[in-house]
């Protein structure tokens, strides 16, 4: 199916730009976890927007998610193949997977001292790591 250029163009650009704001949308998410966990580590009072951060995460993995098979279909429509830019394209499966296990981890904290917190907090940063090298693949590819 051959879609013409100009709406691949535009098409493109809504990717990018939805992918930004589900990256701010997780930067947030990613800063309401620490403050929980800085909390939760000091012995402070049980923050107030622990529900938030429950109720965004896994509607974040989910948007994160659809924007990597957006791109992936964007591609196979332009070009007839995924791997046409094979180190974006690497990098969003490795996001897509790392929100996927994100949230299966995050089903299995349960309480204050659960050893799942640690490997949750880590694929976050790597989230945000790979979201970051993401972008900075998208732009080259646009420009």
């Amino acid at each position: 199916m051959m879609i013409n250029s100009q709406w691949m163009n535009v098409l493109r650009i809504a990717h990018g730009s939805y992918n930004a704001i589900i990256f701010v949308c997780l930067l947030y998410q990613g800063w309401l976890g620490l403050t929980i966990r800085r909390r939760r580590k000091t012995g402070g009072e049980r923050v107030s927007f622990v529900r938030r951060h429950r109720a965004n995460g896994p509607v974040l993995a989910v948007l994160g998610v659809l924007g990597y098979l957006a791109g992936a279909a964007l591609i196979w429509i332009d070009r007839g193949r995924f791997f046409v830019f094979p180190y974006h394209a690497t990098t969003g499966l490795c996001i897509a997977i790392c929100l996927i296990l994100t949230f299966l981890i995050s089903r299995e904290i349960k309480g204050p001292e659960s050893r799942w917190r640690t490997p949750h907090f880590i694929l976050g940063i790597l989230i945000l790591g790979l979201y970051l090298i993401q972008a900075l693949l998208g732009l080259d590819i646009l420009f």
